[in-house]
């Protein structure tokens, strides 16, 4: 093992070159994290032979834990989108929650689809809801469009099997049904911050239609109606949310088991025979492979085979690249960790004046406004930093894998796919609008999950200090500056082009 100062300049370096390689050059973040983990590497003692093998244990024992989960979750999402299931479940939130709470409605419908469904695409498919719900209640399209983004974005980011954060619990070595329910627990008022930053819109610009703007030609075709009428035929509510309910309840249920003291020994209650069987149908793999089958045959049963086939491998297209860069942040880490630099810095971080809680969330933050990508910034914060916080004594994993998941929702901007979805769609193409519009609710969002999380570890984990809280504190007042300083000048005037 090197001496510390050598595998602490090493690991540094290690990340510059991450960043920059990622920043400023045409290399893929997956070339960029395995030259990043090779300096590590022998920086850090390991020999080129050693350093080769650990890259290799690293990226195979990543995706052994959540390979398997990602090309599943996508398979699902994509059915969901071309069967009508995420419109329906938007018509029936909107029906049920009644006139002049669209807004919630559509926020809570960016909640739910977007567990399985990637953001970018479920904004394109439920867009036109939302068009029409700003045409027929004379509302403005900033309202709709914002609260139906960030219900998109909040779980997208912090709830698994979207590959981001099942990535960040492969990596942390967290149970994934703990994840899931954080991250849904973190969310909603993650969420009712996009919602009342979209009425705040309301208010300070009613005139805003973004008529200029047509809708998108979607697989779902034209003409939605927001009373539930559409040009095909949709599933049942129930069908449509079968898919994504019944994972997530087998998950918990074997979660629950994990917490009961059961009978052991070869005299076991034929009542156990039941509880073995709820255990396996609970991991997350046979969990998805049923909800898988669900969607396939309740809300497509009218696909032929090929059909079918087809619909599903255009879902592992989609993940071919979160698979590479996720393998690829596990083998960063593993790096880490074989060399020792873990333990060396685990020492040094727990001097500093904040939660070692923080680190994850400050590294995802940064990456994530230098890069643009959530599940980058996320899965690179992750696989720096869980070598080194599993060598802190009483460090709770989970708390800091959705540290790590929630730093990557701050200042979504123009290097984010979904900026420039969402913006455009709603017809704004002045650059201090976009920021007006979508920057700056992302940052609140990522401020107030950010306080939620360090007041968890606070009064659940070990090692939580005040400190903690100021961190996000102190970006949401200077969030708040700049909307009180930019939002009396600002006048948002439709495009008079067409988004895209």
């Amino acid at each position: 093992m090197q001496p510390f100062n050598s595998s602490l300049i090493g690991l540094t370096v290690a990340v510059f070159v991450l960043i920059f390689l990622v920043l400023r050059t045409k290399v893929h973040p997956l070339i960029a994290m395995i030259v990043a983990a090779a300096i590590a590497g022998i920086t850090g003692g390991l020999s080129a032979d050693q350093t080769l093998d650990a890259i290799t244990r690293g990226f195979g024992s990543t995706l052994g834990t959540i390979g398997i989960i990602i090309g599943l979750g996508v398979m699902m999402g994509r059915i969901l989108e071309v069967s009508g299931a995420a419109e329906q479940i938007a018509y029936s939130f909107i029906r049920r929650l009644g006139n002049r709470r669209e807004e919630w409605a559509l926020a809570l419908t960016g909640y739910i689809v977007s567990i399985p469904i990637f953001a970018d695409s479920a904004f394109v498919i439920l867009f036109p809801i939302a068009r029409a719900l700003s045409r027929n209640g004379n509302r403005p399209i900033l309202t709709m469009g914002v609260a139906l983004a960030g219900g998109l974005v909040v779980t997208h980011t912090l709830v698994p099997p979207t590959p981001g954060p099942l990535g960040v619990a492969g990596l942390y070595g967290v149970d994934v049904g703990a994840m899931i329910l954080l991250g849904l627990l973190l969310g909603l008022p993650c969420t009712a911050v996009f919602v009342l930053y979209a009425q705040w819109l309301r208010k300070r610009y009613p005139g805003f239609t973004g008529e200029a703007v047509a809708d998108p030609p979607t697989e779902t075709g034209p003409g939605f109606d927001p009373a539930g009428k559409t040009d095909r035929p949709l599933p049942s509510l129930t069908l449509s949310l079968l898919p994504i309910v019944v994972p997530i309840l087998l998950i918990f249920i074997k979660a629950l088991i994990g917490l009961v003291d059961l009978p052991t020994g070869n005299d076991l209650p034929g009542w156990m025979l039941g509880v073995e069987v709820l255990k396996f149908v609970g991991t997350p793999i046979i969990a998805l492979c049923i909800s898988t089958l669900l969607a396939v045959y309740t809300l497509v049963p009218n696909l032929g085979r090929h059909e079918t086939a087809t619909r599903l491998e255009e879902g592992l297209q989609s993940a071919g690249i979160i698979l590479m860069v996720t393998g690829a942040g596990g083998a960063l880490g593993f790096v880490v960790r074989e060399s020792g630099t873990g333990t060396q810095l685990a020492a040094l971080i727990a001097r500093l004046p904040f939660s070692p809680l923080m680190l994850p969330f400050l590294v995802s933050t940064a990456i994530r406004l230098i890069q643009g990508s959530a599940t980058v910034a996320m899965i690179t914060a992750a696989s720096i930093t869980a070598p080194v916080l599993t060598q802190i004594p009483g460090m709770n994993m989970l708390f800091a894998a959705q540290a790590a998941a929630i730093g990557s929702l701050f200042f979504s901007y123009f290097n984010d796919s979904l900026f420039w979805v969402v913006n455009r769609m709603m017809g704004l193409t002045d650059a201090k609008q976009q920021l007006m519009v979508w920057s700056v609710p992302t940052s609140f969002s990522w401020a107030v999950g950010g306080v939620l999380i360090a007041l968890v570890n606070l009064l659940f984990g070990s090692g939580g200090s005040l400190l903690d809280l100021l961190i996000p504190v102190v970006g949401l007042g200077v969030i708040t500056l700049v909307v009180r300083r930019s939002g009396g000048s600002t006048r948002l005037v439709p495009s008079s082009k067409s988004g895209g």
